[in-house]
C-alpha cells in the first residue's frame, strides 16, 4: 500500500469492517464453526458480515418475522447466494443445473434474474448452503466476491448482434474479474472441503484489508448503455474500428446510493480519464482499484466509495496515480454516444448469421405462475438449446446463438410458456425494480412486489394521454442503496417507508443524466396523481421525439443535475 503520510488517506479510527476485515484470515473468520452450530439457522457476529465475500447475504422472511417472534423463535435465518458470471453468460447445461437446485433446495424455487448481470437464489437454509457452493462448483460457476469490500460481477454489454465485438469484449470482462478476483484459499477450503494449507494469504491487489467498500466494474459496447455505465465505479467503453475492438474510453467514480438525511451521500456520475490501447487493460483496472484501496475513506464507511474518494482528492490527482501506477498516459477519449440502454425484446439477427431471443422477464423473477411457467419453459429451451444463454443487466434473458432451424422450435416452447406474451406494453419494458420486501434487510418499501399493479396504474395513464406506444424509464428501489438504479430513472421511486418513496424526476433515456427529487415521502396515489399531471402535459407540449425527462428539464418542471456532489439537494 501507499505511503500512510499520503495527504489522501483520511486520517481518524477506521470503520468497525476495518477490524473485522483484519481479523478474518483472509476472510475464513469462523464461518465452519457457524456451520455445524445447530441451535441456530444464521451466522454470528462477525461472519454475519463475512459470508458476503462468499457471495452470501443472510436474510428472513419479513413477512412471517413478527409470528415467530410471538413463537418464540428466532427469524426463518437463510442466505441468498449471488453468483459470479462475469457478462452474464451461461450455458444450458449450467442452467439446468441452477434450475434444479432451486427447484429442490430453495425456500421460494426460483432462479432471481439481477441488475448485476446474474441470478440469484433467494431462501437456502444453512444446510444446504455448502451443497449449493459444491453443486455450483461442479457446474464451473461460483460466487466468489459478488459481494463486500470487493470488485463485484463484471457486467458487460449483451450484444446479440455484432458477434465479433461482443465475444472480444466479453473476453475482457471476463479477465477483468479474473484478474481483480480475491487470492485468498478461504472460498475453496469452507464451501469446496479444499486442502488446508498454512499459509500467509497474499492479496497484492485488493490488500490484507480488501477495499474500502464494494467495487463495481463493467465493459459496455456503445450504442447500448445497458449496464448504466454511470452507476459503477470503473467503466470501460469498447472503442471498435472496422468490426475490431481496439481499446477503450476509461470512466470511473459512479454510483448511485445515498442515505436519506444525510447531504454528504448522493448519487454521481462517473468521469471520464481518456482512451487506453486494449494491452493496458488490466493494468489499468489494477491501477484504478489499488488507488481506491490505499486512498478510499476506512473511516467513514458512508463516504468510502470510489465516487467520493475522486471528489476528496479530485479527479486530476487520482487520474494521475492511476497513470503512474498503470505506467500508462490516458490519451484523449475516442467519440462515441450512447442511444438506449433497453433490451431489444424478441428475435433478432446476428452479423453471424445466428439468430437471438430475448425474453422480457418482469422483475427478473423466473418462476411457474398459474398460466405462466416461466421457470419450466426455460428448463425445456435449456434441454435443446444449442447455443448460450445471456443474463441482462435489465433482469431479462437472451436465448442467443439459435441457429436458423432451430428458431421455431425454441419460439414454440417460449409461447406455449408464457415467455413471449403480445401484450407486454413499451412501458412494461421499460420499468424496473429491486428485489426489496419480503427477503431484503435493508428494505423499507416494497419494489419488486410494487412494481405490476404499479406499471398497469401508469399503464392506464399513458392510454390516458394518447401515450401508450412511448413509454418512460421507470424504477423503483426498496432504499437509497441503489439495487435498482432508480438514480438514472427518468422517474425513480426510492423507498423511504411502508407505502411511501422519494420521488425523483430528470433522468434521461440514454442514462448520462442523475434525476433529481421532486416530492419527499408521499404514497403511490400522490405519485400517479403527479405522473397523470405531467405526463398530460408531455403529451401536449413536448417536441418531435422529446423523451420524458428532457421535457420536464425543459419545461423547467425540473432543475436539472449538473453535478451531484455541488447541486443533487439544491
Amino acid at each position: 500500500m501507499s505511503d500512510s503520510k499520503s495527504p489522501y488517506i483520511v486520517e481518524g479510527k477506521l470503520a468497525d469492517n476495518e477490524r473485522l476485515k483484519a481479523q478474518s484470515r483472509h476472510l475464513r473468520g469462523t464461518i465452519e464453526a457457524d456451520l455445524k452450530d445447530p441451535l441456530t439457522g444464521g451466522f454470528t457476529a462477525d461472519n454475519f458480515q463475512l459470508i458476503r465475500f462468499h457471495g452470501m447475504y443472510q436474510q428472513d422472511d419479513r413477512d412471517i418475522r413478527a409470528e415467530r417472534n410471538k413463537q418464540k423463535l428466532e427469524p426463518l435465518h437463510n442466505v441468498m447466494l449471488r453468483a459470479r458470471l462475469p457478462g452474464g453468460i451461461i450455458t444450458p447445461e449450467q442452467w439446468l443445473v441452477i434450475d434444479k437446485f432451486a427447484e429442490e433446495h430453495t425456500m421460494y424455487g426460483s432462479i432471481r434474474l439481477t441488475t448485476r448481470q446474474t441470478f440469484q437464489f433467494h431462501g437456502v437454509l444453512k444446510p444446504n448452503i455448502k451443497l449449493m457452493h459444491q453443486t455450483l462448483n461442479k457446474a464451473g460457476i461460483d460466487s466468489i466476491a459478488t459481494a463486500g469490500d470487493v470488485n463485484r460481477n463484471v457486467l458487460c454489454t449483451s450484444n446479440p448482434v455484432e458477434s465479433q465485438v461482443h465475444q472480444q469484449a466479453y473476453d475482457w470482462a471476463r479477465k477483468i474479474s479474473e484478474h481483480l478476483l480475491p487470492k485468498t484459499r478461504a472460498y475453496a477450503e469452507i464451501w469446496l472441503d479444499g486442502e488446508r494449507l498454512e499459509t500467509t494469504d497474499q492479496e497484492p491487489i485488493l490488500g490484507d484489508n480488501y477495499l474500502p467498500r464494494k467495487f463495481k466494474t463493467t465493459v459496455v459496447i456503445p450504442p447500448q448503455n445497458d449496464v448504466d455505465v454511470h452507476a459503477n465505479d470503473l467503466n470501460f467503453v469498447a472503442i471498435a474500428e472496422n468490426g475490431e475492438l481496439v481499446g477503450f474510453n476509461v470512466l470511473v467514480g459512479g454510483g448511485l446510493a445515498m442515505t436519506h438525511g444525510d447531504k454528504s451521500t448522493y448519487p454521481r456520475k462517473a468521469d471520464d480519464f481518456g482512451f487506453i490501447p486494449l494491452e493496458h487493460t488490466l493494468a489499468v483496472a489494477e491501477a484504478v482499484v489499488t488507488t481506491q484501496r490505499d486512498w478510499g475513506n476506512r473511516v467513514n464507511r458512508k463516504n468510502a466509495k470510489t465516487k467520493y474518494t475522486l471528489e476528496r482528492v479530485g479527479v486530476d490527482n487520482f487520474r494521475k496515480e492511476v497513470e503512474q501506477r498503470a505506467g500508462v498516459e490516458f490519451a484523449p477519449s475516442r467519440a462515441y454516444e450512447f442511444t438506449s440502454r433497453g433490451d431489444r425484446i424478441g428475435w433478432v439477427e446476428g452479423i453471424d448469421g445466428k439468430f437471438h431471443l430475448t425474453l422480457f422477464i418482469e422483475n427478473g423473477r423466473i418462476l411457474d405462475y398459474p398460466g405462466k411457467t416461466l421457470k419450466t419453459g426455460c428448463r425445456e429451451i435449456a434441454k435443446i438449446h444449442q447455443g448460450d444463454m445471456r443474463m441482462t443487466a435489465n433482469q431479462n434473458l437472451i436465448i442467443a446463438g439459435v441457429p436458423a432451424d432451430q428458431k421455431d422450435a425454441i419460439e414454440a416452447l417460449a409461447r406455449e410458456h408464457g415467455l413471449i406474451q403480445p401484450d407486454v406494453t413499451p412501458q412494461r419494458m421499460d420499468s424496473m425494480a429491486c428485489v426489496a420486501l419480503p427477503t431484503c434487510p435493508l428494505a423499507m418499501a416494497e419494489a419488486e412486489r410494487f412494481l405490476p399493479g404499479a406499471v398497469d396504474q401508469l399503464d392506464t395513464l399513458m392510454a390516458k394521454h394518447g401515450l401508450s406506444d412511448d413509454s418512460v424509464i421507470f424504477r423503483v428501489t426498496g432504499c437509497p442503496n441503489g439495487c435498482g438504479r432508480a438514480m438514472l430513472a427518468e422517474v425513480g421511486l426510492v423507498g423511504k417507508g411502508p407505502g411511501r418513496y422519494n420521488l425523483h424526476l430528470g433522468g434521461n433515456r440514454e442514462g448520462t443524466r442523475i434525476p433529481r427529487m421532486y416530492k419527499e415521502n408521499i404514497t403511490e396515489q400522490e405519485i400517479l396523481d403527479i405522473l397523470d399531471d405531467l405526463l398530460g402535459q408531455w403529451a401536449a407540449n413536448r417536441q418531435t421525439g422529446e423523451a420524458f425527462g428532457d421535457y420536464v428539464v425543459r419545461a423547467d418542471i425540473i432543475k436539472p443535475v449538473v453535478n451531484s456532489a455541488q447541486d443533487f439537494y439544491d
